[in-house]
């Protein structure tokens, strides 16, 4: 197979670029930076922006599958930039498919586009989406989703993957942060602490990808719909923090915020960064709160039947692939 992964520079991108590459299929990739280590996988690597059409174009020609995993992710930030990143850019991935003859299109999604601020337990794909979103990441990742299945076709088989909270070695977002927020000792629980959720080893997500590729094709069970993607070992979700910490040598989280002062304390925070145009983020939001005190755990029966999906790595096994590498990373202090 030829393939094209957009973003491939990010946590996603580059190990499903290396998963990829390992089954011996011929990658190209896009991403907006330099990064030497896509060089080193012998892979085609073209830079430029996913919101211009003609790089994504330029990057499409010849291509078997299209496995578009781009994104502005997070919490906050300015409105214009997840319109360009998320809509404009999914937009002329879908353009450019379509012009370049590419038979199949698989979006990396999030279960937030269906995040309606309460508990999700056990759900499936029938969920709809919410009429109204507390963040902008979500609400661009809905119209994005939306889009994609959309563009479902004869001449273009799409599949949306909604993975749950990717986490694993080399995540440069979730984890560094994480980290730092404990050793700041800024870190408190929200609400009881008995909220579940169902998270996403990094290896498992990208798997997931190559099954849907596998699987798609015009007219096939997956064509033009969504499905959640995790690692089928619901737990609580301050549990999984508390693991997640000691991979990096870190006691548990200590303290609690109650639920509603936590929503309430983000939606304060959101309107002083706004009204003073403040720069960074607020260190609450409404949907981070929401998010953090929630049980979101998913019906994984859609993936395995139509995908052919299995978590390949446990929860067990994939801490003690993070713990060796925060201690070969220095990101475990030294004892």
């Amino acid at each position: 197979m030829k393939a094209l992964v957009t973003g491939a520079g990010g946590f996603v991108g580059r190990a499903l670029t290396e998963l990829l590459v390992a089954r011996g299929h011929e990658v190209t990739t896009l991403q907006r930076g330099d990064y030497p280590d896509l060089d080193a996988l012998g892979v085609r690597v073209f830079r430029g922006d996913v919101a211009d059409e003609g790089a994504v174009l330029l990057a499409a020609a010849g291509q078997d599958c299209v496995f578009h995993v781009a994104a502005k992710a997070g919490s906050w930030g300015d409105w214009d930039d997840y319109q360009r990143a998320n809509v404009r850019g999914t937009r002329s991935v879908v353009a450019a498919c379509l012009q370049a003859g590419v038979p199949k299109l698989v979006y990396t999604s999030s279960p937030s586009v269906v995040f309606n601020g309460r508990d999700m337990t056990g759900v499936d794909e029938s969920v709809p989406y919410p009429v109204h979103y507390e963040a902008y990441y979500p609400a661009t990742k809905a119209e994005a989703e939306r889009m994609v299945l959309a563009a479902n076709a004869p001449e273009l088989a799409t599949v949306a993957l909604r993975p749950h909270l990717v986490w694993g070695p080399r995540d440069p977002h979730f984890l560094p942060r994480l980290v730092a927020a404990r050793r700041a000792g800024r870190l408190k629980r929200i609400g009881d602490g008995t909220n579940v959720v169902d998270a996403t080893y990094i290896d498992n997500a990208a798997w997931a990808h190559l099954c849907a590729a596998d699987a798609l094709a015009p007219g096939a069970a997956c064509a033009g719909r969504a499905y959640f993607i995790a690692n089928d070992e619901p737990v609580r979700a301050w549990d999984l923090l508390d693991e997640l910490l000691a991979t990096a040598g870190l006691p548990p989280v200590e303290g609690s915020v109650p639920t509603w002062l936590a929503i309430a304390g983000g939606g304060l925070l959101e309107a002083v960064h706004s009204g003073l145009r403040l720069s960074g983020e607020p260190r609450m939001t409404r949907w981070v709160a929401r998010e953090l005190a929630t049980t979101h755990y998913f019906n994984l029966a859609g993936a395995k039947q139509d995908l052919g999906y299995q978590p390949r790595v446990s929860t067990r096994e994939g801490l003690a692939r993070l713990r060796d590498w925060c201690r070969e990373t220095g990101l475990t202090p030294a004892v």
